[in-house]
């Protein structure tokens, strides 16, 4: 069981944190990788208050800096001190470690099951929620770019993740995602189905 007064804090400090970031890492989506960690927690011999905590925090370094948010991530939840009222310096050092490895381009494999956990939630893949935020991230960062080159920053960062071969990995075999990333592979393999999608969602934006 998760403690009502950690829940309480993570609520009303933490999360609301996510209301300031871009579409595709707000309220919505730390919401939904939390939901996912406690689901996969659930399976395994883990600790549910630590798998959820470090969900809540896996994104709180975009405050500062996106290419290296997964490290701020880690130094906010070390350095917060009212997570010392319900854990230990160890489990905080475990968290922060989790928090570190949760970015889909890390080199290395994370380095506990936290880790992966938070790794796995991170990348909840329903192909056209997938697609929609390719599409956003490319017009929060350009938004003054013509439609085509739009559409080839899309087309190569989902060669280059979902694709196979693609830098994304899975650690849950028995994860909703492995389906998931089947179905998006096809429709990135059928490129003018991609090219259709990716219309539709860049006109949503307009």
């Amino acid at each position: 069981m998760i403690p009502a007064s950690l829940t309480h804090y993570i609520e009303t400090e933490i999360i609301p944190r996510y209301e300031h970031f871009d579409k595709a890492h707000n309220l919505s989506h730390v919401q939904t990788v939390i939901e996912e960690s406690l689901s996969l927690a659930a399976k395994y011999d883990v600790n549910e208050s630590m798998a959820y905590t470090i969900a809540a925090y896996h994104d709180t370094g975009l405050c500062r800096d996106r290419a290296t948010h997964h490290l701020l991530s880690g130094e906010i939840l070390k350095q917060d001190e009212t997570l010392r009222q319900w854990f230990s310096e160890e489990e905080i050092e475990i968290m922060k470690e989790a928090v570190e490895d949760h970015r889909a381009s890390a080199e290395h494999e994370p380095r506990s099951i936290y880790g992966k956990i938070v790794a796995e939630a991170d990348r909840v893949i329903d192909p056209i929620i997938t697609l929609r935020r390719t599409v956003q991230y490319g017009l929060k960062q350009k938004p003054e770019a013509e439609k085509e080159w739009h559409y080839q920053r899309f087309h190569q960062h989902l060669m280059e993740k979902y694709a196979p071969g693609g830098y994304l990995k899975l650690w849950f075999p028995e994860s909703k995602n492995a389906e998931r990333l089947k179905e998006l592979q096809k429709i990135i393999a059928d490129e003018a189905q991609l090219r259709s999608i990716f219309q539709q969602l860049f006109a949503e934006k307009k």
